[in-house]
This record gives C-alpha cells, sequence and structure tokens, in this order.
C-alpha cells in the first residue's frame, strides 16, 4: 500500500512539474516601442483622432463652447467684471442681495452690466489660474450663461 501511495505521489509531483515547464516555454513576446510620442501626438498605431478631440497633453477644453442656458434654470446676476483668458471668460457677477460670485466658463461674449442667469455649480475654492496670475477665493465653474436680452 505504501509503495502504490509513493508511485501515485511521484507520478503527481511530475505531472505538475511537466505542465509547469511546458507552460514556460512559449511567453508572449512583449514589443516595447522605441520611438515615445511627443506631448499632444499619438503613439504609432493609435486609431486617427477627429480634429477638436482631446490628445493626452493638450487642452481637454480645447474647442468647447459656452452653452445657452434656458430662462428659469438659474440664478441672475448682474456682470461687475469680466475677463478672457486661456480660452475661458472670467465673470465677476452680483446677484439681487449685493452678494459677487466668481464664474468660469468656455469662452464667450459678456460685458459688464450685462444681466446674466447662470446654473448652480459646487465651487472650487482657492483655485489659481496660471493664465491670469490670480487666485479666486471661490469661483464656480460652469458650462455657460444666458444673457438676458
Amino acid at each position: 500500500m505504501k509503495k502504490t501511495v509513493s508511485v501515485v505521489l511521484s507520478i503527481a509531483v511530475l505531472s505538475i512539474a511537466a505542465l509547469a515547464l511546458a507552460g514556460c516555454q512559449d511567453k508572449p513576446k512583449i514589443e516595447i516601442p522605441t520611438a515615445v510620442p511627443q506631448q499632444g501626438q499619438m503613439p504609432a498605431g493609435h486609431p486617427a483622432v477627429s480634429p477638436g478631440a482631446a490628445v493626452p497633453g493638450g487642452d481637454p477644453h480645447a474647442g468647447m463652447k459656452a452653452l445657452e442656458i434656458p430662462a428659469g434654470t438659474g440664478k441672475k446676476a448682474t456682470v461687475t467684471q469680466t475677463m478672457n483668458s486661456g480660452g475661458y471668460t472670467y465673470v465677476e457677477a452680483a446677484d439681487e442681495k449685493g452678494e459677487k460670485v466668481w464664474l468660469a466658463l468656455p469662452e464667450m461674449k459678456v460685458v459688464k452690466g450685462d444681466k446674466i442667469e447662470y446654473p448652480e455649480s459646487p465651487p472650487m475654492v482657492n483655485f489659481h489660474s496660471k493664465t491670469l496670475n490670480k487666485t479666486f477665493e471661490k469661483i464656480l465653474f460652469i458650462p455657460g450663461i444666458r444673457v438676458e436680452k
């Protein structure tokens, strides 16, 4: 009986070893690209990207346009100052109570004194704009505004 268990055990160990060795012989070859794409370029063999689409290292908001906010869907305010930089329009607006808020949206035409409506959005605190070299204590990033005619 000891001999039978010993033979079965030996066969099992040899079978496992043979399978392990056989599995290790055909390793997949990994090709490492020799040319590294530059910033804003896709690696060789990557599918074509449509114009205006985001590319690695590029501006993910490139080509984005401000949305017209439907009437009655946001907060109303009056523009107290505005500036364009880096593809964005920064708007400081005061509500009916005189409370001011900074808004950032895709670049669009808006001027001081315009009556606007904008959607609610969670604020970013202490946001630093590199293109303006300015830190906003609190700013809302929104998809667009509605300028009252």
